[in-house]
């Protein structure tokens, strides 16, 4: 009996001491695990989409129609230790002699996400001003931003800049606070500090933009909200004050506001912003390295402008065609003399939520121009992949 007893016992004792040596080796499995990339970092994904165009202009002894590759960008995003987001974004069609046509980089950032509530992005990104500028160019649903959002939002800003797809680089905080019973966060906020520069540029002037805003949501789908940007946009080279040639950094201020509303769910899009300037311009758009040292002002177009538009996107056949309208005023001199006011209408039909087609007809009143008006024809084709 006894050595019965002793049997049992030795045979409990490796019993235990297999379990610890499989509990050991699981342990040092998953530790060694921890540290391998594919734990520290999501495999990339990839995506991108592609927009072609044909536009007629029907203008007096100046009719143009043609077709034009309008985008095509690769988008890589990925998560780094869960908490981080890095995304990279370039585009690749144009050509390589300036600044506003050739391929570039327009997104490089990484951004932590642990907290709603405070998030921080560093990098070369959107700026936060207006409700369209961060918007996805097909979402839009017509064939470009609004006046006011191109002039005033850093695409082909008002002041010079080189296109910059309404872009910069800096840092960014932002956080969603007041969430209700169903999880929906009544508030938004985000406040950024950019070179002022534009994309893939260094600080020029040694003084920063400030950029930010905030919106409320009362339900989901709507948002109100207003934005704010400090700041200028500067260069140096030469430039010709009182009949003197004075050579240096030249800066235009950038004081702007943008008031924004908004409703959109999987059909509907009602949006109308409201966006101020105070602030010069220089002569020449930054094109190429050599329109650099022109630091000449516009000085017929004088400190002010500003815009509003109100879009309209309402479903025919739901998640499948819908109808438009846009109502789009800019003023270049903040004056009548210069108001650009451009009607549209059209169609959007949607094949499948990667293959769209938007068709579009413009009335334009151009008071800048000696004939104000002519008529324009879109024809915008897109593809998500």
């Amino acid at each position: 009996m006894k050595k019965k007893y002793i049997i049992v016992a030795v045979a409990a004792a490796m019993s235990v001491q297999m379990k610890a040596a499989e509990e050991t080796e699981t342990t040092a499995k998953e530790t060694k695990k921890e540290f391998k990339l594919g734990d520290v970092m999501s495999k990339p994904k990839f995506s991108g989409y592609m927009i072609g165009n044909y536009n007629s202009t029907f203008q007096d002894d100046n009719n143009i129609n043609t077709f034009s590759i309008r985008l095509i960008r690769l988008i890589m995003t990925g998560r780094i230790l869960n908490d981080f987001e890095y995304k990279l974004q370039g585009q690749v069609n144009g050509n390589s002699s300036t600044y506003g046509e050739s391929p570039r980089i327009v997104d490089m950032s990484v951004e932590w996400l642990k907290h709603k509530e405070f998030k921080i992005k560093i990098g070369q990104f959107k700026r936060p001003f207006t409700f369209e500028n961060p918007m996805n160019p097909i979402d839009i649903g017509f064939n470009s931003q609004a006046q006011s959002v191109l002039k005033l939002a850093g695409f082909n800003d008002r002041t010079g800049e080189q296109s910059s797809s309404g872009r910069d680089i800096g840092v960014q905080m932002s956080g969603d606070l007041l969430p209700n019973s169903n999880g929906h966060t009544l508030l938004h906020y985000e406040v950024g500090v950019f070179n002022g520069q534009g994309i893939n540029r260094k600080d020029v002037g040694n003084q920063k933009d400030v950029i930010g805003g905030f919106w409320v949501s009362p339900i989901k789908g709507m948002r109100i909200g207003g934005f704010g940007w400090i700041g200028s946009y500067a260069r140096t080279g030469v430039w010709t004050e009182g009949g003197v040639e004075t050579s240096g950094t030249r800066k235009v201020s950038r004081y702007r506001y943008a008031i924004s509303a908004e409703y959109k769910d999987a059909d509907w899009q009602i949006r109308s912003e409201y966006i101020h300037n105070t602030g010069g311009a220089f002569k020449k758009t930054a094109n190429n390295s050599s329109d650099l040292i022109d630091c000449n002002l516009n000085e017929s177009l004088g400190d002010r402008a500003d815009g509003v538009y109100v879009a309209f996107v309402a479903p025919i056949i739901k998640g499948k065609l819908r109808a438009k309208a846009r109502y789009d005023l800019y003023r270049n001199a903040g004056d009548w003399a210069s108001a650009k006011t451009i009607y549209k209408t059209g169609i959007n039909y949607l094949f499948c939520k990667n293959l769209e087609i938007q068709t579009e007809y413009s009335l334009v009143n151009d008071r800048s121009l000696a004939n104000h008006n002519y008529s324009m024809a879109d024809v915008q084709f897109s593809v998500r992949f």
